[in-house]
């Protein structure tokens, strides 16, 4: 996706040639760039506290346009291009491609700084009457129709126009009609010859005079195009604009332009902007027509009615939109994309077919398949046995209840692997001489929708990638003995779907490496989760439709990761009600912290002995009563134990507006632990356990 499409409503892609250039409001130290899957939330972005006088900071020294190789005229530090089409039009400015921090560093320290939403216009017009060339300049007026050359003879700061008129020659590229002169004088005359300051292009001047003039236009262009809202001035100013808006859209603008954010995603968010601005608008009209109507009539009433609704329905989409935007909010709670992905079921004959997959077949490798795999007993019945070179073509290929057996040798692919039946890909000895590797951009590697999936003995190294290595949407997978080299985050486990994962090593995360959605099944045992952002990220946001996740985790050693080894997400409310109600429920409980000999007696006890829950009373996020009381007046081992009697002692912090996480002791004694037994938490860089509230 081409940020021109963005950033100026397709004028801007005519001409990609030109390089991204340091131009504008530049920051004095270029931040250090992203590694591919890493969020730009999550790095510092080097921006100095105080802004460089105007002047100097416009544009930048001249060594650092040194690089400015698509023209050679002196005096701009500014690239140009020419318009498609067959009319003549001079060479434009080219300022579309800025960067993201040469963007930030403009709105929040020249621009916008700390106004508030209903100050914006105000301080736009202050700045551009700093930096706009009043008259003597000429653009090109771009709108959805045509594209004519004009001269600007005066600029209204206030109302952000400028006053044209036409240039002579008389130029004019028209894509639906041809406008005459008289034509195009008759428009401007209608409009008063005051034309909008982002529907202006500046040409090309080498003087380097209008550079200024070019830039500050991309600003205020680009600004209302991506950043503004139509009700953001009706949004309360309890912070700053920049922080509360700006700062999380223009993120995820460059986000999606750098494909860090989910097709899907992306998708649903223009579609929640487009039914937003739909149902504003409406709004503004039915307010408006309330406002002319002063009789207390039954239509009125109706009226209000109807006002109410849309209000309750632009607020839950501006909230769905705010979630988006922020980018911790955004890896929190992640994308539930619905795979369509469509099983075929039993193949028409009935018969179950076993799939080899190897690049090149010797005779030793083949005699071995024939004696280990493929005529491990006599056969009653032929089995069928298709080969392949690589095992995309193989899975492909699958029917329910099929084989893909994938025989050593590093396999690189390019597609997506959509498991929608039931099968088994296993490979044919350590998972370290059986590697998959994908290449080539796309959201997932390995996508599961089937009943009963197995998975065993492969390494999946992922590049290039949005989501995850692995996604589990519904049905049970089980992995085991593999390994997972992750790009962003690891394995994601949906609503309603069932994973099991056993003696395996997953690492590398840039997010986390297992996200486990509410209503979820999730078992692991004896693996290694180690090097990624988080271990395990449990998204248990409450929604009254979902259930608790169901985990188990026996003899896991979560080590090395940049944050915690389990981190859960619950609402501030719920949390607060947990504590109000704990007093209540104290006869009610019977923790008991065990000495250090029960402590020893208890772990030769059963597994399920040992497994306890040690709740109160619970309350769904958008109840306004409780919830029924839960059982859980149980016993659980040392540790837990004596996290859960902590729990009541510590001292809950709220989150900022972005969220910050805090150590939290009692996390293991949730309810949604089925089983927690023998796992060990080494090195993590915020500790073992960790709850993320908002």
């Amino acid at each position: 996706m081409a940020d021109g499409s963005l950033a100026g409503d397709g004028l801007g892609s005519q001409a990609m040639t030109a390089q991204q250039e340091r131009t504008g409001w530049a920051v004095e130290q270029e931040p250090a760039p992203l590694e591919k899957g890493e969020h730009p939330s999550c790095q510092d972005w080097a921006v100095e506290e105080e802004p460089a006088p105007l002047e100097k900071a416009l544009f930048p020294d001249e060594d650092s346009c040194s690089d400015c190789s698509n023209h050679d005229k002196p005096g701009s530090s500014l690239p140009s291009f020419v318009l498609e089409g067959k009319t003549h039009f001079p060479e434009i400015f080219q300022t579309s491609q800025l960067l993201f921090y040469e963007r930030f560093r403009a709105y929040q320290d020249y621009i916008l700084a700390d106004c508030k939403a209903s100050e914006v216009r105000e301080f736009t017009a202050e700045f551009l009457e700093k930096v706009l060339e009043p008259s003597g300049w000429r653009a090109v007026w771009h709108t959805n129709v045509f594209e004519v050359l004009v001269e600007v003879t005066d600029v209204d700061f206030a109302a952000l126009k400028a006053v044209v008129r036409l240039a002579d020659p008389y130029l004019c590229e028209s894509q639906v009609s041809s406008f005459t002169l008289e034509c195009m004088n008759e428009l401007l005359d209608l409009k008063e010859h005051r034309l909008p300051l982002q529907e202006l292009w500046v040409v090309f001047d080498d003087s380097g005079i209008f550079d200024q003039t070019a830039l500050a236009i991309e600003h205020v262009r680009f600004f209302y195009q991506n950043i503004w809202r139509s009700w953001d001035e009706e949004e309360e100013d309890e912070y700053d604009y920049f922080v509360r808006c700006v700062e999380p859209r223009l993120r995820l603008h460059y986000d999606i332009l750098e494909d860090r954010v989910p097709s899907g995603l992306v998708v649903d968010y223009r579609n929640l902007l487009s039914q937003c601005e739909e149902s504003y608008q409406t709004f503004l009209n039915l307010r408006s027509s309330l406002s002319n109507c002063n009789s207390d009539s039954e239509q009125e009433n109706i009226s209000m009615v109807e006002g109410l609704k849309l209000y309750s329905e632009i607020e839950q989409l501006k909230q769905k939109l705010k979630l988006i935007e922020n980018p911790l909010l955004r890896y929190v709670f992640g994308y539930q994309k619905n795979s369509n992905i469509q099983a075929k079921g039993i193949r028409p004959n009935g018969q179950k077919v076993m799939h080899v997959v190897s690049s090149t077949m010797m005779t030793g490798l083949l005699q071995s398949l024939l004696r280990d795999r493929l005529c491990q007993e006599p056969c009653k019945e032929e089995t069928e046995i298709q080969f392949h070179s690589d095992p995309l073509s193989a899975i492909n290929a699958c029917y329910e209840g099929d084989t893909v057996i994938v025989c050593p040798g590093h396999y690189t692919v390019h597609g997506t692997f959509s498991i929608a039946d039931s099968i088994e890909l296993e490979g044919y000895g350590l998972p370290d001489d059986i590697v998959i590797e994908k290449r080539g951009k796309g959201d997932t590697f390995v996508d599961c929708t089937g009943v009963d999936i197995k998975i065993s003995g492969i390494k999946f190294i992922q590049h290039d990638a949005v989501e995850g290595i692995l996604i589990i949407h519904r049905g049970k997978t089980t992995l085991e003995n593999c390994v997972l080299q992750c790009e962003t985050t690891g394995v994601t486990v949906r609503t309603s779907a069932e994973f099991l994962m056993k003696n395996s090593d997953l690492y590398g995360a840039k997010g986390a490496g297992i996200e486990i959605y509410p209503g979820s099944k999730c078992t692991l045992s004896d693996n290694e989760i180690h090097h990624c952002k988080e271990g395990i990220l449990i998204k248990d946001f409450l929604d009254e439709h979902y259930d608790i996740p169901k985990i188990s985790m026996v003899n896991n050693v979560i080590h090395n990761n940049e944050g915690y080894g389990v981190v859960l997400v619950k609402p501030t409310i719920f949390s607060d009600l947990q504590e109000n109600v704990q007093d209540e429920t104290e006869e009610d409980r019977a923790l008991k912290i065990p000495t250090s000999e029960e402590a020893g007696t208890a772990e030769r006890v059963d597994l399920e002995e040992l497994i306890q829950c040690a709740t109160g009373k619970m309350e769904l996020y958008a109840r306004s009563s409780l919830s029924e009381q839960v059982e859980g007046n149980c016993e659980i081992v040392n540790e837990l134990v004596a996290a859960s009697t902590q729990k009541g002692q510590m001292k809950k912090k709220r989150l900022s507006e972005l969220g910050i996480t805090q150590a939290d002791d009692n996390l293991m004694s949730q309810e949604m632990f089925v089983s927690i037994v023998g796992n060990q938490f080494k090195w993590n860089g915020k500790g073992s356990f960790g709850t993320f509230l908002f």
